[in-house]
């Protein structure tokens, strides 16, 4: 284990706005639903597109182009293959990068992937399943099993290039995909490394709030409201949607300040991206209620794990329960005086050096 810098997490539940933080739990859903019940998602399914889309600028060092693949489920899934432009003939190590939880590969998970093939690597960012580009309805719902299943579809395509080394393959799961990506490398020994950046674990904030407050009483209440909600759902034909994300009415913790920073401004906005305006639908969370994805962390072993994340995240637990949790080799990377959201997109916070390093210590044939 390294720790870069630690810092003490006193008050820090207290410090979470709870108004904020209800609409990334269980509970907040059941209790916006009332205000929502009428509304529809308008994302739809759309085509790629060829043209350059991302919320960062592109590199004349790699190249670029639009993919698909499917996973078994049936699903076809849209990506975004980069390449070193300068290369030999040998194959190369490849990563498959996701997340964040409400995003789209334009965005994040891209920015990543891009920068890492700056470095060398054949990556893949990919939409999950009912989000972005990727196929699915109804649109923008999400699941713990068929998102772990698409990163190892994304596994699956990646394997089937001929510039790449299926023996040489890892993983990158970004904040709410990173507990996906762990959940999915522990069941796919193809994969021989991962790192999960700025994660949470879906599965846990869901079903139990942040740092574990949801009450028993107050989890049952939002189970029968979410269980009432299907018959809505199944009477109208079509899934009811959460409010949008990431709108402030004033007040909200600053974690939810840094989402709306990153999510509804230039910065990071993306149309496609749940979290950019867009939402969830009101029963989304019914899965992940009772599926906790982290329960065979152990299994990535003897293959390594890194965790990297920020000093003063708000998300930080979610990090050290994992790190804890998971067997050796495993890393803590702290990052200094870094946020969550930090960890999205600044060039000069991510440690693309000790990812890359990481990735060509580990991803050997």
């Amino acid at each position: 284990m390294t720790h870069e810098h630690t810092a003490s997490r006193n008050d820090r539940s207290a410090r979470l706005d709870r108004r904020g933080l209800m609409k990334l739990t269980g509970v907040g859903v059941a209790i916006a639903a009332a205000a929502s019940l009428g509304r529809n998602a308008e994302a739809q399914t759309q085509a790629p597109s060829a043209s350059w889309d991302k919320t960062f600028p592109r590199s004349e060092k790699v190249d670029h182009r639009k993919v698909t693949f499917k996973n078994r489920y049936g699903l076809t899934l849209s990506g975004d293959l980069y390449l070193p432009r300068t290369r030999d003939d040998g194959r190369l190590a490849a990563i498959a990068v996701g997340g964040p939880f409400g995003a789209v590969k334009e965005q994040s998970s891209g920015l990543y992937a891009h920068t890492l093939a700056e470095r060398g690597f054949a990556t893949l960012a990919f939409d999950g399943s009912f989000t972005g580009e990727s196929t699915g309805e109804p649109r923008n719902v999400a699941s713990p099993d068929i998102n772990t299943e698409d990163f190892s579809a994304a596994v699956d395509f990646l394997g089937l290039q001929p510039m790449v080394d299926r023996e040489r393959i890892g993983v990158i799961g970004i904040c709410g995909w990173g507990g996906m990506a762990l959940n999915a490398v522990a069941v796919d020994k193809r994969v021989k490394a991962v790192v999960a950046s700025t994660m949470y674990d879906m599965t846990r904030v869901m079903s139990k709030g942040y740092n574990d407050s949801v009450t028993l009483e107050q989890r049952t209440k939002t189970l029968e409201q979410l269980s009432r909600q299907r018959w809505e759902d199944a009477a109208k034909g079509t899934p009811a949607y959460q409010p949008p994300y990431n709108d402030l009415k004033g007040g909200e913790a600053q974690f939810m300040v840094d989402y709306h920073n990153y999510y509804r401004t230039p910065r990071g906005y993306h149309p496609r991206a749940v979290n950019s305006g867009n939402s969830w639908t009101q029963t989304t969370p019914l899965s992940f209620m009772n599926m906790p994805i982290l329960t065979y962390i152990k299994e990535i072993a003897p293959r390594p794990v890194l965790f990297v994340h920020g000093e003063k995240a708000h998300s930080r637990y979610f990090a050290e329960t994992a790190y804890a949790a998971a067997a050796e080799p495993k890393e803590l990377m702290i990052i200094p005086g870094a946020s969550h959201v930090d960890l999205y997109d600044k060039t000069d916070v991510i440690p693309f050096d000790k990812l890359a390093s990481f990735f060509d210590r580990h991803l050997v044939a």
